[in-house]
């Protein structure tokens, strides 16, 4: 598995110093500049220790606190916005990375190796996984961190093999997004999912937002659709729910308040985007929750 020297260019910030090992690890904390809406060719492994937010894969928008684990796809864009105010901590996100071939090309020496395969695939949509203790990972994580050559990928091997046996996890983009595109078009899709993320309680206009990042109306339109998987209004829409959802079950504030809090301008419609989302109304929504966590 090892045998893979060719080094690989990709618009990621890369904290290691030798690229060529079959498990690579990084780290950084809070404000980085590695927290922006990207994408590269590997896959990544994100074990969140602090700090709490949105997340975002592919089209998908929820939250995110210590002890989430994802596992994004190669060319899935991804990005974690704390929400935290202006505190900085030292160390929020511990990253497990690796490459679709030395895993293709090692199935075929070691066929074991063939298990963990069908969670890659799954790993293009972007995997959240549940139930996995913090403290098995935090230690896990640091130890990946603190070895190097093969003892770093015997160390890491048994817990991709524990989530691909995994059943508790979701699937959290809809689309399978390639997004192949330069790291100027990734700066710009980062100033806009920036600046929705900090005013989705106003009104925000697809003119007002296109002219931030310099493109006409139409293009902006084309260009984000196919960055992101979502019309620019969904995706505002995607934000002013997820920040709903959060109200919802961390409040006892009625639901009308809750919807022109969020930036809708009107019950019903905030009912009608937040079923096509949930599947539920805002009330069923809160009701199921309180049932979950009282059972």
């Amino acid at each position: 598995m090892s045998a893979i020297t060719t080094k690989r260019v990709t618009p990621e910030y890369e904290l290691v110093d030798d690229d060529i090992e079959t498990i690579r690890y990084l780290e950084h904390g809070y404000p980085s500049e590695l927290i922006r809406w990207h994408a590269h060719t590997d896959y990544e492994l994100h074990f969140i220790v602090a700090s709490q937010g949105k997340v975002f894969v592919g089209d998908y928008i929820g939250n995110y606190k210590p002890g989430q684990l994802i596992l994004t796809g190669p060319r899935l864009p991804h990005n974690w916005i704390c929400q935290d105010g202006d505190t900085s901590v030292p160390l929020r996100d511990m990253v497990i990375r690796f490459d679709h071939e030395s895993f293709e090309y090692g199935a075929k020496i070691f066929p074991e190796l063939a298990e963990i395969m069908p969670m890659l695939q799954r790993a293009k949509s972007g995997i959240e996984f549940f139930d996995i203790d913090y403290h098995y990972l935090k230690e896990t994580f640091s130890k990946v961190r603190d070895a190097s050559g093969l003892q770093r990928v015997i160390l890491a091997l048994p817990l991709l093999h524990q989530l691909s046996q995994s059943r508790s996890y979701r699937l959290l983009s809809t689309v399978q997004i390639d997004l192949k595109s330069s790291e100027t078009l990734q700066r710009k899709i980062n100033t806009v999912v920036d600046y929705v993320s900090k005013n989705y309680a106003n009104d925000i206009t697809l003119a007002d937002v296109a002219s931030l990042i310099g493109m006409s109306d139409s293009h902006f339109s084309r260009f984000f659709k196919k960055a992101t998987g979502n019309r620019f209004t969904e995706f505002v829409n995607r934000m002013r729910i997820s920040r709903a959802c959060n109200l919802l079950t961390e409040t006892d504030q009625q639901i009308a308040n809750i919807c022109f809090q969020v930036g809708f301008n009107n019950v019903a419609n905030f009912n009608r985007r937040f079923h096509e989302l949930k599947g539920v109304t805002p009330r069923d929504f809160r009701t199921q929750y309180y049932q979950r966590i009282e059972g």
